[in-house]
């Protein structure tokens, strides 16, 4: 998504770029909230089903699950957007002590 701001000192034309630019922000909360609904209905019938096993559907649930966050991260809480480069740093870095501790756990339990 690119972020060209205008700037030309006319009220209207800035206006009209801010209005351009809510309404394809709009569009792709939009877009982004349909297909999380759409996975957590996936979800459901993954569970729903009796033919998938315990083994099968726990990954693919957790699979959806990252899906969704991501969705969630960059549409609605605008990561995608400029100026969050220190939100980020934050949110990967604590993303990634909680992955080397849940490595760690899992094999300590395992081994």
């Amino acid at each position: 998504m690119a972020t060209n701001q205008s700037n030309s000192g006319n009220p209207r034309v800035d206006l009209k770029y801010r209005k351009k630019k809510n309404a394809e922000e709009m569009k792709f909360q939009v877009i982004s909230f349909g297909l999380m609904l759409f996975l957590t209905l996936v979800a459901f019938l993954a569970v729903w089903n009796e033919d998938f096993g315990g083994w099968y559907t726990v990954p693919f649930i957790m699979l959806l699950a990252v899906v969704q966050v991501i969705f969630q991260l960059y549409y609605f809480m605008h990561m995608s957007h400029k100026g969050h480069a220190v939100p980020s740093l934050f949110l990967y870095s604590g993303l990634l002590v909680g992955l080397i501790t849940l490595l760690t756990f899992v094999t300590i339990i395992w081994w």
